[in-house]
């Protein structure tokens, strides 16, 4: 329902009029079962031999819709797999629910859970939970695109769109931090990129070093805005037969030797808002000694200090001794690098299953009896349990540039559905639009479709990602 003037492309930069015919732009994308750099299949002449499933797969990528989605999908593809029959439905899904689930890998705060995330200065979504080392935001969803203005819809189909893409995107957080963010990249937070992500809480870090430490330092204390760990309280700290310090810590105790609250969350120590460590600790105990040493780090290792006590018990900044700069550095290494994950997240539940079948139920049922896969641009999904078909896909693992999108505004992305010939003839497919894996790498297209294709392109299978038609990764 878009009119496109002759020679130029519509709105969604998806589809151009040449000649006053429908063209899709951006090349059909067939994934190649390799992990190693080989000539691209379709640049090899073609000899006319029947192709296996095992060494070409038909994306949705560049494949277009046949929408309104009464009409079947604009591939049907049969091949066969470990001998096997196959069908293959390919099609480009337009996606008001959806959304991006996305990871960052900080210990930095980023913001209070439910504070909204912005880009362009419109809402777009929300801070989620913290997990171990990292923290989620929830973008986008069908309230974002559509419930709201117009410009808070654009802003949100914009920024999915880009992580999607894998481009960058700057976002901000209400009350919170300034993000610059790409899947698969290192996050920048405030400015600063984000190196790696803490080791385990302070309790964790606690455990994982406390024979290291033994013998070389009175005391250690892992500050930490979760959990921060105290040695010589800690059980790993009496297994070992740590001698008690007479340290009182600031915050709220939970087991021993573990502690709550000790500094409001933050860009500082161990995701604190501290720039003094010393800040949570109290008055210590008649046990304490003069000279008594005590080694204070972050759960990344990125801040420590040392300090011993004075006459007095207050304790006093030394430079780091020799003996205990290795294990810093033992916390730093095994820090995972930082990255920003981007996983899309939608549901297939509305009027694209009329594309693979006539009777559309039955192909949600045979999604979750798992007689079907679906795959995203050949990537694989994790599908959620209960009804419909929702499932999240990590972009990483998709063909460069899987993602478009349509101005009501929605995202369109790539989707599959594989099975058997007999389980798609058995769910009501459309057995009369089938065609041969061969004449799809031809570039044959369906008489369903009222588009023309613009060409194609092959991309070899990620590195370690399993063969969407389920044999096992090449070696």
């Amino acid at each position: 329902m878009c009119y496109i003037a002759e020679g130029r492309a519509g709105a969604c930069d998806r589809y151009a009029n040449e000649n006053g015919e429908l063209v899709r732009l951006d090349p059909l994308t067939i994934l190649e079962n390799s992990d190693t750099p080989v000539v691209p299949f379709l640049e090899r002449e073609w000899d006319g031999d029947i192709v296996s499933g095992d060494e070409a797969f038909i994306t949705a990528v560049g494949s277009g819709t046949t929408y309104p989605d009464y009409k079947p999908a604009p591939f049907i593809v049969a091949s066969k797999t470990a001998d096997a029959d196959m069908i293959t439905v390919v099609t480009e899904g337009i996606f008001s629910y959806c959304g991006a689930k996305v990871k960052i890998d900080t210990d930095r705060h980023l913001g209070s859970e439910c504070a909204w995330v912005r880009s362009e200065g419109e809402i777009i979504g929300h801070v989620t939970t913290s997990e171990y080392g990292s923290q989620m935001l929830s973008l986008g969803g069908v309230n974002h695109l559509t419930g709201g203005s117009k410009k808070e819809g654009r802003a949100t189909c914009s920024a999915l769109l880009a992580l999607c893409n894998g481009e960058s995107v700057q976002l901000s957080i209400d009350n919170g931090a300034e993000l610059e963010i790409a899947a698969g990249q290192a996050p920048i937070v405030n400015g600063q990129t984000e190196e790696r992500m803490r080791v385990g809480c302070g309790s964790a870090t606690v455990g994982m070093f406390a024979a290291q430490w033994q013998g070389l330092v009175d005391e250690v204390v892992v500050v930490d805005d979760h959990i921060t760990g105290v040695m010589s309280e800690h059980q790993a700290g009496k297994v070992i037969g740590w001698k008690p310090t007479g340290i009182k810590i600031k915050g709220r105790r939970s087991t021993p030797g573990r502690y709550f609250q000790v500094a409001e969350p933050g860009t500082g120590w161990g995701g604190t808002d501290l720039t003094d460590p010393l800040a949570i600790l109290d008055k210590w105990k008649p046990e304490a000694w003069p000279g008594l040493s005590i080694l204070m780090v972050s759960t990344t290792g990125e801040n420590a200090a040392y300090y011993e006590l004075n006459d007095d018990l207050v304790p006093v900044q030394k430079d780091m001794p020799e003996r205990l700069r290795p294990s810093v550095q033992r916390i730093e290494e095994n820090c995972e690098p930082s990255l920003a994950s981007v996983l899309f997240m939608a549901g297939a539940g509305g009027s694209l299953r009329s594309g693979v079948t006539e009777n559309p139920v039955s192909l949600t049922r045979s999604v979750q009896s798992r007689l079907t896969r679906v795959t995203c641009g050949g990537a694989p999904v994790m599908m959620w349990p209960g009804g419909g078909i929702t499932f999240m896909s990590d972009v990483t693992q998709m063909p460069k540039n899987a993602f478009g999108y349509v101005p009501t505004p929605a995202l369109v992305a790539p989707i599959e559905f594989t099975m058997s010939r007999a389980d798609y003839q058995a769910l009501g497919g459309h057995m009369d639009y089938v065609m041969p894996l061969e004449d799809a790498l031809k570039g044959v297209t369906g008489r369903q479709s009222d588009h023309r294709l613009s060409g194609r392109r092959s991309e070899s299978r990620k590195k370690g990602a399993p063969w969407p038609v389920g044999k096992e990764p090449a070696k």
